[in-house]
């Protein structure tokens, strides 16, 4: 009778073993399938929305790929379980890309990228707003206009100089506000040899790019 009690017990303690056992594998099928779930809900969002939120749907997804891949070590044949958690994540990098692409900023304008290089990222947009520049940088920003401008002379179209010769005329003009506010006679003095610099190196250039252009014209 006590023999039998024990098996009973040992019985009892597997059923109750493999159950537990049971159970902790279907968590873990729910957590792949609610893994693979998210990856193709992402996917049917607006690009729009998703934008506004992409740090957040990506932080989610990372969240649920790292528990959807520690879910893999709770079920003994795994082999189709993990086949769903690459094919959804293989989904969602391209997806994630593609993504990646929308969102970017669209490239500046020709003449953006100019004024870029003439000034800075973004220092000078469509508003032609140059109070940033003042008394005490206004020289090294003469310095790096004059120099881009050298640097770049041969490569610039005629629309270029035009475009060059407008940002000049109104960082002089510029200059001539912060002129009152400060400007050393130092300073002034070295802005004016850039100046010298600058005044031929646009003619002639400038000259020699119309004619490069009524050469090509003619052909």
């Amino acid at each position: 009778m006590k023999n039998i009690q024990i098996l009973s017990g040992i019985a009892l303690l597997a059923l109750s073993f493999t159950s537990c056992k049971d159970e902790k594998q279907e968590q873990a099928k729910k957590t792949i399938d609610s893994y693979v779930t998210y990856v193709d809900s992402v996917k049917n969002v607006k690009a729009d929305d998703l934008k506004a939120n992409w740090a957040a749907v990506d932080a989610e997804y990372n969240k649920r790929a790292e528990n959807a891949q520690l879910a893999l070590t709770e079920i003994k044949d795994n082999t189709a379980e993990t086949e769903k958690i690459n094919t959804s994540k293989t989904k969602y990098e391209a997806f994630k890309n593609e993504m990646t692409t929308v969102f970017a900023p669209p490239a500046p304008s020709p003449k953006q990228q100019l004024r870029n290089a003439l000034f800075g990222e973004g220092k000078i947009g469509d508003d032609m707003n140059f109070d940033w520049v003042n008394a005490q940088n206004i020289h090294s920003v003469y310095q790096q206009f004059v120099h881009t401008v050298e640097d770049n002379k041969d490569k610039y179209s005629r629309e270029d100089w035009d475009e060059v010769k407008m940002m000049y005329e109104a960082l002089d003009s510029r200059k001539n506000t912060v002129e009152k506010e400060g400007l050393t006679s130092e300073d002034n003095r070295k802005i004016a040899g850039l100046k010298l610099k600058f005044a031929p190196m646009y003619t002639l250039n400038r000259m020699g790019a119309k004619s490069e252009e009524t050469k090509e014209a003619k052909k």
